[in-house]
């Protein structure tokens, strides 16, 4: 770059700074709500959010970035630019083309609206009552309705709903996750039938031992110690919290994990703690020379979630996971788990059962959650079923893909927050994530095929580095759908996850 136009690119810069940087405090208040915040604080917590909505989009849709993108956009030695500066350059500009569209009262009534729905959906839930919920709801769902029409003429989608999308997803569509999707149900459905009728089942009554909360804390901490999530140190830049819902929030060098811990549900907060890790050491090693970039975020939240699912499951619910494990886990609950044998108890915590939370499903009915969320966003963003309808069709829908009978609506249609949140379009990210960390091990298992000894072994390192080399560190230099092929050498493929849980369930159950 010539002198006129890095200083142009530099002054663009320090305004994407200033951007991130204010996103990051607000992360911090959005996840002041949920773990610290006394209950009153609510009305005045909604304020808060709603003015820092307004000023983040007052300094997005500055009219200098608008100038600054279009000089250098044209400037005649731009050609000449790295891969990251145009990188940088087409991100920025999709998030300014995208906001200067979205109303700034559109916006802020949003984050003010999200805020107060969270707060209904929490009492709600806890009194199983749905109509508690439902005006709030409906007015969230009002209100991204309008940012979802206003987003399908920027974002040049086909529909409301792949606007949502978008925004987690980048390019994908619907109708391409419609195709995927079934592909996935279909051989889920085959691998669940297998394990139904096996006759080796597991002895799940190893999971049902109570164990207290102050040692599920323990076991938390050791497993954040074994993953490589610094939450002890004097360096630490993570901790561990407790919410209703778990989620990770922070940026580089604090970033923040939550749990549940149930005392008759130890195994909760053990996959959940792994699943939050997982984020967070996506974050955490994102390359540190575009620290306030936007090239220096996730690729997206599929990506984010196959990297969580990665440690979740692939290492998380392995054998040689727990020969590491098992024996610490061993010594921090004393008698609780004495006798206990490693190959049964491996194949309780990968149970396959058709059940009604999707955060505490197995591997194999997983992403039969998924589908039953995404179809029924799509339904919802093309006004071919409305709020109203949402908990009849949510329970027709877990019948029919999991068998299961749903008994309220808090372990139904409010069982998740995503929905109080406004995260329309998000669901199908999971499903992606997983569909992506089967491509993902299908490599590693090629250029590390020691892995499952290094392990056991508890040697994380290896594994660790080579998550960041090939996927942590290219932050969002790619777009999805080129990041995984250049990642795994191909296009978006199901076969590998669904072989993945072929392989593994087949030796557990014996079919």
């Amino acid at each position: 770059m010539t002198e006129s136009l890095t200083s142009r690119y530099r002054k663009l810069m320090e305004k994407v700074k200033d951007l991130f940087i204010l996103d990051s405090a607000s992360a911090i208040i959005h996840w002041d709500m949920e773990t610290k915040m006394p209950p009153k604080a609510i009305k005045l917590r909604s304020l808060q959010i709603a003015m820092l909505s307004r000023i983040q989009h007052k300094m997005s849709t500055d009219s200098e970035i608008g100038k600054l993108l279009e000089e250098i956009m044209r400037h005649p030695e731009y050609d000449g630019s790295s891969t990251v500066q145009k990188r940088n350059m087409y991100l920025i500009k999709k998030h300014y083309d995208e906001q200067t569209k979205l109303p700034e009262d559109l916006v802020v009534e949003t984050a003010r609206q999200q805020a107060i729905t969270i707060d209904t959906w929490k009492k709600a839930k806890a009194a199983k009552n749905f109509s508690m919920f439902k005006p709030e709801l409906k007015k969230l769902v009002d209100l991204r309705k309008k940012a979802a029409e206003i987003l399908m003429e920027v974002k040049k989608t086909a529909t409301p709903y792949d606007a949502l999308i978008d925004i987690f997803e980048p390019k994908m569509t619907d109708e391409t996750i419609s195709k995927v999707f079934e592909e996935l149900r279909e051989g889920l459905i085959l691998i669940l039938r297998k394990c139904e009728v096996a006759l080796k089942q597991p002895d799940i009554s190893i999971l049902k031992r109570r164990v207290p909360v102050d040692t599920q804390r323990r076991i938390a901490e050791s497993l954040a110690e074994v993953i490589g999530y610094d939450v002890k140190s004097k360096e630490a830049g993570g901790r561990i919290d407790e919410t209703e819902h778990p989620f990770t929030t922070g940026y580089y060098d604090d970033v923040r994990i939550t749990t549940h811990y149930y005392k008759d549900n130890f195994t909760s907060s053990i996959f959940s703690i792994l699943h939050e890790g997982g984020h967070a050491l996506y974050e955490q090693n994102l390359n540190r020379e575009w620290v306030f970039q936007a090239v220096g975020t996730a690729c997206s939240a599929g990506f984010h979630e196959s990297q969580s699912r990665f440690i979740e499951n692939i290492i998380g619910r392995s054998p040689e996971f727990w020969i590491y494990f098992l024996p610490k886990m061993k010594e921090l609950t004393g008698s609780i788990f004495s006798g206990v044998d490693l190959n049964k108890f491996v194949h309780a915590v990968n149970q396959v059962k058709p059940s009604k939370i999707r955060v505490e499903a197995d591997e194999v009915t997983y992403c039969l959650h998924i589908i039953v969320r995404f179809n029924l966003e799509r339904d919802l963003f093309a006004n071919k079923i409305t709020v109203d309808e949402l908990p009849q069709m949510w329970n027709q829908s877990y019948k029919k893909y999991l068998g299961v009978d749903i008994e309220n609506d808090s372990e139904g249609v409010m069982q998740d927050i995503h929905w109080a949140n406004g995260l329309f379009g998000y669901f199908p990210s999971y499903a992606l994530g997983n569909i992506y960390s089967g491509q993902i091990l299908a490599t590693m298992e090629k250029e590390l095929p020691d892995w499952k000894n290094q392990i056991s072994s508890g040697k994380f390192q290896n594994m660790k580095q080579w998550l960041t080399k090939n996927i942590h560190s290219h932050g969002n230099l790619y777009a999805p759908m080129s990041f995984i092929k250049k990642i795994t050498g191909e296009e978006l493929n199901v076969k590998p996850y669904l072989n993945y849980l072929q392989n593994k369930y087949s030796k557990l159950y014996e079919f």
